[in-house]
């Protein structure tokens, strides 16, 4: 598979290091605290995108989903709306719930991306954390690992971009069959886990990049998956393989001070969490529970400084390539979060690459830090 993204090279020092930027396009609200529509909400995701590319950011990702609290159900399209109004930044999903889709046609979607963006499309697969496309798509939940896997293993065939023989199961068997559009450099395919040592393992024997979902708790406490990710690579494939890059999508938002921050974010993460808390028999998160979050779990909330330190602290810890932030967690206005996105580019980013300079990081290799 010919990769073509810089993420997907081994860097060589931590200017390499590649920062993005993930929204599920949260449905929002305004400064008067009324509901904005899904339509606006979609066309405010476009122009928080073409501000990070404006700004740095190097990476911009998409989420799925098929509910009332999230806009947007095809990420596929906005991206490709994106793609021509922006320049430089990569253009992703996070994620594209693949068990609920259909391999070819995604490939198809995200190459045509590639060929809008001159080469700027990367797609970030997984099973999501919920499971609302299943039904909408007449899919039964319990072929739910099934599904993921089998699907996965064809993309994975498509990769190549050569004729695909390949059979299975859930569907009928390809035989010598190409798939168009073909991409001029290769389609950059990321494999999404939230924190199952099987999922690790399954990313290094198909040789993709791996994405860590971290949601709750402290990032160090995701050392071990990606040291597993990384012994699987030099074990299914060879010491001599070239190293593959593991990243990092957490939420956080980022304004001028750290009180600013939380007073912004706090009521729309409660929003957010709480609903979603109370579908799943959880009890409700009080403020208590963000800070502790900010302070020590998986929060990057505050200023530029905080935020940064944070990020790179997380970066050196895990051996990070890339670190994707979650900058919308409920329904955080419009105005907030192009402020948080400015902010990001500006002055977030390139403070943690000076931290990491200044402590003599290369990815692939973890340092030692006090608190994560």
């Amino acid at each position: 598979m010919t990769q073509h993204t810089t993420s997907d090279t081994t860097p060589s020092s931590s200017q390499s290091v590649a920062f993005g930027l993930d929204t599920f396009g949260d449905t929002t609200v305004d400064q008067q605290g009324a509901r904005v529509h899904h339509a606006q909400v979609i066309r405010d995701v476009v122009e928080q995108a073409v501000l990070a590319d404006q700004v740095g950011v190097d990476a911009f990702g998409v989420g799925e989903h098929h509910r009332p609290d999230y806009a947007v159900s095809a990420p596929d399209v906005v991206l490709a709306g994106i793609a021509t109004r922006t320049k430089r930044i990569t253009l992703g999903s996070a994620v594209t719930v693949l068990s609920s889709d259909d391999p070819i046609r995604v490939f198809q979607r995200f190459s045509t991306i590639d060929a809008l963006s001159n080469g700027r499309a990367e797609v970030v697969l997984g099973r999501g954390s919920f499971t609302e496309s299943f039904p909408l798509f007449g899919l039964d939940l319990q072929q739910y690992e099934q599904l993921f896997s089998e699907k996965l293993d064809l993309f994975s065939a498509l990769l190549p971009e050569t004729p695909v023989t390949w059979s299975g199961e859930l569907r009928r068997p390809l035989v010598d069959q190409r798939v168009y559009p073909e991409t001029e450099g290769g389609l950059s395919a990321w494999i999404a886990v939230g924190g199952s040592p099987e999922s690790v393992v399954r990313a290094a024997r198909y040789r993709m990049p791996l994405m860590l979902a971290i949601i709750g708790g402290a990032a160090g406490g995701f050392a071990p998956f990606a040291d597993l990710y990384r012994q699987a690579n030099a074990q299914l494939s060879g010491a001599d393989a070239p190293r593959l890059p593991i990243a990092v999508h957490s939420p956080g938002f980022v304004a001028e001070t750290d009180e600013k921050a939380a007073a912004l974010a706090m009521p729309h993460w409660l929003v957010n969490r709480n609903k979603i808390g109370r579908e799943r028999g959880w009890g409700d998160a009080v403020e208590a529970d963000f800070h502790r979050e900010v302070r020590s779990g998986a929060m990057y909330v505050g200023s530029p400084e905080t935020v940064a330190q944070k990020i790179a602290a997380t970066v050196r810890t895990l051996g990070l390539d890339r670190f994707d932030l979650k900058y919308a967690s409920g329904p955080t206005p419009h105005e907030h979060l192009m402020n948080s996105v400015d902010l990001y580019g500006r002055k977030v980013i390139p403070r943690v690459r000076e931290l990491l300079t200044g402590a003599g990081y290369e990815p692939g290799v973890p340092q030692q830090v006090s608190r994560v």
